[in-house]
C-alpha cells in the first residue's frame, strides 16, 4: 500500500522522457458531453472484454475519470485503470491487447511505469499501472470524493468547460483546470486525514 506522502504529493514525469510510442496524436479539439448512462454500460463491455483476453493478468481493473461520475460532464471517452503485476512486462498483457484493437500509446518508465493504450470503438483510455501504485489510489479517491461532493463536482465541471476555450490539445486542456484539480485533492486529502 502506497504512503500517504506518496499519495498526496504526485510524481512528475521526468520532462525529458519522450512518452510518444508512435509519436505524438494529431491534434483535435476537446469537447465536452453531457453526461451519459451508456458511459458505465460502455467500461462494463470493454472491462469485460479486457478481462476476457488477457485473464488472470488482470489483477484489478476499474472506472476511473469524469465519465465515471454520475451527472458530470465529461469528454466521450472512457477511462479505465488496468492494474498487472508489472506494467514493464509488455508481452505479458500488450499482444492480448493489441488482439481486441487496443493500440500502445505511451509509455512513461518515470512516471509509475505508466503505459496508456488507447481503443478507438468504444473511445477508451486504458492506463496500466503496477499494484500499490498510489496513481491508482488517487484516481479512485478524486472519483469517489466527486460522487459523493456535488459542489466539488459542479466545481469541477466549471473547470472543465472553461478550460476548453483556448485549444491546443488534451494536455494543454488539462493544465488549464488544473489548479481546481489540485483545490480538489488538498480538500479530500485534508479530509481523509492525510494531509
Amino acid at each position: 500500500m502506497p504512503t500517504f506522502e506518496e499519495i498526496t504529493r504526485p510524481l512528475d514525469p521526468d520532462p525529458s522522457e519522450n512518452p510518444w510510442v508512435n509519436g505524438p496524436p494529431p491534434p483535435e479539439p476537446v469537447a465536452i458531453v453531457a453526461y451519459t448512462p451508456e458511459w458505465p454500460r460502455r467500461y462494463q463491455a470493454v472491462a469485460a472484454e479486457v478481462r476476457a483476453a488477457l485473464g488472470r493478468v488482470v489483477l484489478d481493473i476499474d472506472h476511473v475519470g469524469s465519465t465515471s461520475v454520475e451527472g458530470l460532464a465529461a469528454k466521450d471517452v472512457i477511462d479505465v485503470d488496468l492494474t498487472v503485476a508489472d506494467p514493464r512486462d509488455e508481452e505479458a498483457y500488450v499482444p492480448a491487447l493489441v488482439r481486441i484493437g487496443f493500440v500502445l500509446t505511451v509509455r512513461e518508465p518515470s512516471w509509475h511505469q505508466h503505459r496508456l493504450l488507447r481503443l478507438a470503438d468504444p473511445r477508451t483510455n486504458l492506463h496500466v499501472f503496477g499494484p500499490d501504485c498510489p496513481e491508482l489510489v488517487r484516481h479512485r479517491m478524486f472519483r469517489d470524493w466527486l460522487r459523493a461532493h456535488p459542489e466539488d463536482r459542479a466545481r469541477y465541471e466549471d473547470a472543465k468547460r472553461a478550460a476548453v476555450p483556448g485549444g491546443g490539445n488534451v494536455m494543454d486542456y488539462n493544465g488549464r483546470k488544473e489548479k481546481t484539480v489540485h483545490a480538489i485533492y488538498e480538500r479530500l486529502f485534508r479530509a481523509a486525514g492525510m494531509l
